[in-house]
């Protein structure tokens, strides 16, 4: 249901709790930390204000099962017609009048103790206790108090009205407080310049966000029960809402359903908001669905199925801590210890197909954590979420991030991705975008992904908030909707078969081809240099030696130090003294193992004599030298002619076909390694929306250059002089 509040409204609550702040907080805490004391002083006024016309109501009740010996908790849980009391001799109007400041700290701290237990679990979340201490030392506790109890300031769901009946300041419905509670954090957020998105999604987003969830599915709704999840829920707003839509749309169809909302947030300060926004709606069992802790790390909600699930999460952000706590094991690469099966399943004949991205930005996890809790009903499930561009390509062929999306697209789960425009978010200008999945996609969509160019579709703020100068308006967003409804081709909107994203990554290997030179200066050269680090006298010298072309690995000083076997190999290599190569290095092996058995040194052979660099003197690549095999008769592979070939998998013909037109034809000789392929997917938005921007005609280049010229005062004039005639 929308709110009565409009904008004019909520600026006049927000200044003045702004007011609030500047007023009494200024000599006592910087501004970054205004949050501490205003966010949750909100919350527990707001609690407050509903409890107060109930007050003497609840303090009768508890005093009856006193008197009774009833269990006053279980008592005020059933009796009180509220799901969370206080029964503290306070309400906080009271505390104003108290001057002695440990006497209003201890008055203060019975008023808390005095709320319901679920009350006092979202106030801890806020650490308020320390704040408490700290305004009583400073003295501003009262002048707090005072402030957020003023008549000026209307936090409770009631309209306040004169008494001719006039309403004079207008309640607070759950949606518009839910809406305050945002708007404050923004502010907050502006002002600490923190992270993007961290704990609010502009309500134009969301409300494009959930419009995409509803509307293919409003004809599947039933009579019935639906969730709403949201893994990174912050305030719960993208829930509130979706839930929202639903009942409109459902309304709209005659249907009577009933929906749970369901989040998990990280963030304790905002855990503790959405808690408190769902008890002043719901009650205690849709509170109870909000859970604190990282989906990533402590999923709250494992085996748990969702029917709808927006979300904006982290993006660009490390995920680290959540990796300790996953990736704990034997190996000393954390993410080799992981074994969630969100991220991690069994998947085209492997049992270990990891979808883990790199440690930098997590937040394809939360995408995969949702597909892991997608039904299996007639419906379906259906994912609408935010995320920045490098969801979209980053991570090679076979790495954590390619392989998430290699799985969303062969399993078919992707319907569309949009475009966004810049600066739609508060603290931030970067591009971001909609991803929406489906397990149960139309037939006319089955087998393909829609791509959305939403980037110029925008309506210019009047003024900016933070970095946001732009905004959805009704008219933007319905546009943006038909285009992704309408599923056709456009200007705005593309449609692609899956397999046009994916790609083959191949290794394309060279023939190692290796000549001998073994003439008598590399013989000298390698004669020096041994002689030099102290191999024929039979004292090594280690730092030299660690200069030179000679190896110093265990298996190279091994050979070394066999001084029978180092002259030895001399001799043969002086033997074999030319001035023409040996084009075949097997030919080359075959002579000298001919010479070095006639010396009949054992252990000695020409594989010891190259493991200790000796040999890298007289090898030289050559285009005309014999392929070389290893004693299996494979070819062998040059590494440093070793390259990768990204092949498209709309390739007419295959790998085969590509490399016969793209790499034969350059090198004769070349072959795939067809056990290092692998599959990669990106979509590359950009590629498929790019306009090439119209050159300029050389007359308008030559225009511009004379308009310089005239500025500079005739100093051009010499270099355009002759370009037309």
């Amino acid at each position: 249901m929308e709110s009565t509040y409009n904008a004019l409204d909520y600026n006049k609550l927000i200044s003045f709790i702004w007011s609030v702040a500047d007023d009494c907080l200024r000599d006592v805490y910087v501004r970054g930390k205004y949050r501490d004391v205003i966010i949750p002083m909100t919350v527990i006024r707001r609690f407050d204000a509903i409890i107060e016309s109930k007050k003497t109501n609840i303090m009768e009740i508890k005093k009856m099962a006193e008197t009774q010996g009833w269990n006053v908790v279980k008592t005020l849980d059933t009796a009180t017609g509220l799901p969370f009391y206080n029964t503290s001799n306070f309400c906080l109007k009271d505390l104003k009048y108290e001057t002695n400041r440990q006497n209003l700290k201890r008055s203060f701290e019975e008023y808390l103790n005095g709320f319901s237990g679920n009350i006092k679990e979202i106030l801890q979340k806020f650490d308020f206790n320390n704040q408490l201490t700290k305004m009583t030392d400073a003295g501003i506790l009262g002048s707090v108090i005072e402030k957020f109890t003023s008549s000026e300031l209307n936090l409770s769901p009631y309209d306040e009205k004169n008494s001719y009946g006039e309403v004079i300041r207008k309640g607070l419905d759950n949606h518009a407080m839910g809406t305050l509670f945002e708007e404050i954090i923004r502010k907050f957020n502006e002002e600490n310049n923190e992270e993007a998105g961290e704990h609010f999604t502009p309500r134009d987003v969301i409300e494009l966000m959930a419009d995409i969830a509803m509307y293919p599915v409003m004809d599947k709704i039933k009579d019935g029960t639906y969730s709403i999840y949201d893994g990174a829920c912050g305030t719960l707003g993208m829930g509130t809402v979706a839930e929202e839509r639903l009942k409109a749309f459902a309304k709209e169809n005659n249907k009577e359903v009933s929906i749970h909302l369901i989040g998990q947030e990280v963030n304790p300060e905002t855990y503790a908001i959405s808690k408190a926004d769902l008890l002043i709606k719901g009650g205690d069992t849709d509170s109870n669905n909000v859970y604190y802790g990282s989906t990533l790390s402590d999923d709250k909600t494992s085996g748990q199925h969702f029917d709808f699930m927006l979300s904006n999460p982290p993006y660009g952000k490390t995920w680290k801590t959540d990796l300790a706590i996953l990736g704990s094991g034997n190996d000393k690469d954390p993410k080799k210890n992981i074994t969630d099966r969100r991220f991690v399943r069994n998947y085209k004949e492997q049992d270990d197909f990891r979808m883990i991205p790199d440690v930098g930005d997590g937040q394809l996890l939360f995408l995969l954590n949702n597909i892991s809790k997608m039904k299996e009903t007639e419906m379906g499930s259906r994912i609408v979420e935010v995320h920045n561009g490098s969801a979209l390509f980053t991570g090679d062929a076979g790495n954590g991030a390619s392989n998430a999306r290699r799985f969303m697209i062969e399993k078919d789960l992707i319907e569309a991705i949009i475009q966004l425009p810049e600066n739609m978010f508060y603290n931030t200008g970067i591009t971001t975008y909609i991803w929406i999945l489906s397990n149960r996609k139309e037939e006319k969509r089955k087998g393909k992904i829609q791509l959305i160019n939403a980037s110029g579709i925008k309506t210019s703020l009047r003024k900016n908030m933070g970095k946001k100068n732009c905004e959805f308006s009704e008219d933007n967003r319905q546009f943006i909707l038909n285009q992704y409804l309408n599923f056709e081709e456009n200007e705005y909107s593309k449609i692609f078969s899956n397999d046009e994203f994916g790609y083959y990554k191949v290794v394309v290997e060279r023939p190692l081809r290796q000549a001998v030179l073994c003439d008598a200066n590399n013989i000298k050269e390698i004669e020096e240099e041994l002689e030099k680090i102290g191999v024929l006298s039979g004292a090594i010298d280690k730092k030299v030696l660690a200069g030179s072309f000679i190896k110093g690995t265990s298996s190279s000083m091994k050979e070394l130090e066999k001084s029978e076997n180092v002259n030895t190999y001399l001799e043969v290599l002086k033997l074999m003294e030319s001035d023409e190569k040996y084009l075949n290095y097997a030919a080359f092996e075959k002579a000298f193992n001919k010479h070095l058995k006639k010396k009949d040194i054992k252990g000695a052979s020409l594989s010891k004599l190259a493991s200790t660099g000796l040999l890298s003197r007289m090898i030289v690549k050559d285009e005309e030298a014999a392929i070389q095999k290893d004693s299996k008769g494979n070819i062998v592979a040059d590494p440093e002619l070793r390259d990768t070939e990204n092949i498209p998998m709309t390739f007419e013909g295959g790998i085969d076909e590509f490399i016969k037109q793209e790499v034969l034809p350059y090198h004769a000789d070349a072959f795939v390694d067809e056990s290092k392929t692998q599959i990669g997917y990106e979509i590359n938005f950009t590629k498929y929306f790019y306009k090439a921007k119209e050159l300029e005609s050389v007359e308008e280049i030559v225009n511009r250059i004379k308009e310089l010229e005239r500025q500079s005062d005739g100093m051009m004039a010499s270099i355009l002089e002759g370009l037309y005639e």
